[in-house]
């Protein structure tokens, strides 16, 4: 039996076998080792970079700026022989403080534009959802004219109402 054995370790293709075995094993160790390190080196890296959106705020646009337009906006109706009224209190949304503060020089003529149109409006149509964001967009599109005008560049994204009373 000792010889038998002894016999099949002498083999050449026994011995072809083993080494191909032990190069697979190798192999798939080192494959597995290279995995692992690079994993662990694109994650730590990962972590140690602070991510591009963070370093600096978006080129295009600029965080929005509210400008309060005081005092607040009153209109009276006479709607069946009865008085009513309407008073509506505005902040404009821009993105860059300059252009609010050179828009501010033409406040009296913004705030006349927005008293006749407030004035012209039909108390029906007000006391509707539809009736007030139709007034707004109006609004804005007025205060744009101004700005446009006398600017040369919009201003103003939008006009919000931030107070809309109804009596």
């Amino acid at each position: 039996m000792a010889k038998s054995e002894a016999a099949a370790v002498k083999d050449p293709a026994t011995k072809g076998k083993l080494k191909m075995i032990i190069l697979i094993v190798v192999g798939l160790l080192l494959a597995v080792g290279v995995s692992v390190g690079a994993t662990w080196y694109f994650m730590h890296s990962a972590q140690s970079k602070p991510a591009p959106a963070a370093e600096a705020a978006p080129v295009g646009k600029q965080p929005a700026i509210f400008e309060p337009m005081a005092p607040a906006f009153v209109a009276n109706y006479t709607v069946n022989g009865r008085q009513r009224y309407m008073q509506v209190s505005i902040t404009l949304q821009g993105r860059n403080q300059a252009d609010l503060e050179a828009l501010r020089v033409h406040m009296p003529l913004i705030r006349n534009n927005l008293v006749m149109l407030f004035s012209g409006q039909s108390f029906d149509t007000l006391a509707t959802p539809v009736g007030q964001e139709m007034l707004r967009q109006k609004a804005t599109a007025s205060v744009q004219e101004v700005a446009q005008k006398e600017l040369g560049k919009v201003v103003i994204e939008q006009l919000l109402f931030t107070n809309f009373v109804l009596q």
